[in-house]
């Protein structure tokens, strides 16, 4: 079976690479992946060759994608598995993009079981096997400069990793070699940390979206390892390690070395 499945990859990245001129003008401006390695960008060019053939990333609202919008989508999402390989995208299909900002409207049950109605404007979202779902203006501003940790696909991303393990609950399936108490007990007291300066109404040097719950804290501070590293990596270094450990990256190091 792995014989076969091998033989598909190889087939797929022979008869679908992402063309070479497409590939350097839209990843030359992307400015997560500076300090990569040319081997990092090689095997990042055929994760993104497998998205693309696997998943449909199309627009709505009027928005029609380009090749090179669909690339640029395909490597930002891909850059977070770049050591974890394209396998844990499996369980979901579509990347659905807007042209900008959109509007929920749902239902939601409280702890005590009584249901609020709630309608709010998102940049992005993800559901548990259904799509990733992102604004185009933020893809665009996140990729050539944004906000110092800010990336709407990096963030929905870290969710889907997140939900591998059934619920979105800040801990992702860890690998083996990875102690869960090491984990828990590091990033619970980050976020317990975060909380009490904000309640305190202290400064803090990351987006206080990140204290909304374990699993928002999880996916803020992954678009702080990839697109500001230097900040996770100053004030809050035991997390900082806990996700090199976890994406098998070292996104300050990589920023150090270019």
């Amino acid at each position: 079976m792995r014989f076969f499945k091998r033989a598909y990859i190889r087939y797929v990245l022979h008869r679908y690479a992402i063309k070479h001129e497409i590939w350097e003008a839209v990843t030359s401006k992307l400015v997560l992946l500076v300090g990569l390695t040319a081997v990092e960008k090689a095997h990042l060019r055929e994760l993104s060759t497998l998205l693309l053939h696997g998943k449909r990333i199309f627009g709505v609202q009027g928005l029609l994608l380009t090749e090179e919008m669909r690339v640029l989508v395909a490597a930002t999402a891909c850059l977070p598995i770049l050591h974890l390989g394209i396998s844990l995208f499996a369980e979901w299909t579509d990347i659905v993009v807007y042209p900008s900002v959109f509007r929920v409207s749902r239902d939601e049950t409280d702890a005590a079981g009584v249901v609020h109605h709630e309608e709010r404007v998102l940049s992005g979202e993800s559901w548990g096997r259904g799509p990733v779902i992102v604004a185009w203006d933020e893809v665009e501003r996140d990729s050539v400069q944004g906000l110092p940790g800010h990336n709407v696909i990096i963030h929905e991303i870290a969710h889907k990793l997140d939900m591998l393990n059934g619920t979105a609950n800040g801990m992702p399936p860890l690998h083996v070699t990875m102690p869960i108490p090491e984990w828990s007990t590091t990033l619970s007291a980050a976020y317990e940390e975060l909380n009490r300066r904000l309640n305190h109404h202290h400064p803090t040097c990351v987006n206080p979206y990140a204290a909304t719950s374990p699993a928002e804290f999880f996916a803020v501070f992954s678009e702080y390892f990839f697109c500001a590293p230097d900040i996770l990596h100053g004030h809050f270094h035991g997390v900082y390690r806990q996700l090199c450990l976890y994406y098998r990256q070292d996104p300050f190091l990589r920023l150090s070395a270019a």
